[in-house]
């Protein structure tokens, strides 16, 4: 239990276990709901009505419970992922790798260049920027807490971490090194989340990742919308370019079968990169400012379809 309070903080916000983990991952399948109702009410301060979810976050909380399947697992495993969107869309739109692993002393850093993510298929956030190799091996400190956190991450199942999200729950856990993918004079990565609902994209959202972040949200037309989804983030009404019409296309591809997915994607060198398929975005957790996007979210989710 040591190695879980040292690595993971426990607390009230978002992506931190608001109970034992322990305790969650002793819970029988049966017992999910009534957790999950409890993590709902500590994050959105209302009641969850699974009977029948009218908003976005409602559904999103009954599509964890009762939509997750082995196609979803595969699909939110990072490496495994990999296949299945070169069989749908083709090997152009996959970012490289550069190893893939079980054991972070496997790790063989002689071969890697000076700067690269280090990350798990598994889990959410789980990973560290190395921004200059030669440092970061000579500073053991550094290389042994790390070390430690992969290990932990490594031992260790997210499904419950952020609420419930079961599409991660038997996924093998592995690690994933890839370069960083941030265009010449430019200091932030953008990418482009497509929100698909019952296999259509309707929504696009444009992210600059600096800080605070830049965000644009476009309607189905391409119309600027209203929607907010990240409150501290810096609204920015410029067009849509290329590159995301292209994303939302190649998601059209990728989003077919599904109630609700974002497709996530990252631009480099003025092409677009497969970055990731969401089925869980926020958790399901995500507190609108304006409450009628919520339902209006909900509403184009037909969970009975």
């Amino acid at each position: 239990m040591n190695k879980f309070l040292n690595i993971f903080k426990f607390g009230d916000k978002i992506g931190e276990p608001p109970y034992d983990y322990l305790l969650l991952i002793s819970l029988s399948p049966d017992q999910y709901p009534a957790y999950l109702k409890k993590i709902y009410k500590r994050n959105m301060g209302k009641d969850l009505n699974l009977r029948n979810p009218k908003t976005f976050s409602e559904k999103i909380q009954w599509l964890k419970l009762y939509d997750t399947t082995p196609k979803k697992t595969i699909l939110t495993d990072k490496v495994s992922v990999r296949s299945w969107v070169r069989e749908q869309i083709g090997e152009e739109y996959l970012k490289p790798v550069l190893w893939v692993g079980k054991d972070f002393n496997s790790i063989p850093f002689d071969t890697l260049p000076n700067s690269f993510f280090i990350k798990t298929n598994h889990g959410c956030k789980w990973q560290y920027k190395v921004k200059d190799k030669e440092k970061f091996l000579n500073n053991k400190d550094l290389y042994n807490a790390l070390k430690g956190r992969f290990d932990a991450w490594l031992s260790a199942t997210f499904f419950p971490f952020a609420g419930f999200e079961l599409q991660y729950k038997d996924i093998e856990p592995k690690i994933l090194i890839e370069p960083v993918l941030i265009d010449k004079g430019r200091d932030y990565p953008i990418d482009y989340e497509i929100f698909c609902f019952n296999s259509q994209p309707k929504l696009y959202q444009k992210i600059v990742f600096s800080n605070p972040p830049v965000c644009s949200v476009y309607e189905e037309d391409y119309s600027l919308s209203e929607v907010v989804f990240n409150p501290n983030a810096i609204t920015n009404n410029s067009p849509a370019g290329e590159n995301l019409k292209l994303a939302v296309e190649l998601s059209k591809k990728l989003a077919q079968g599904f109630k609700f997915v974002r497709i996530d994607w990252l631009e480099f060198e003025g092409k677009i990169y497969f970055n990731e398929m969401t089925f869980t975005p926020f958790s399901g957790f995500l507190n609108f400012i304006d409450k009628k996007w919520d339902k209006r979210l909900g509403n184009m989710i037909n969970l009975k379809k």
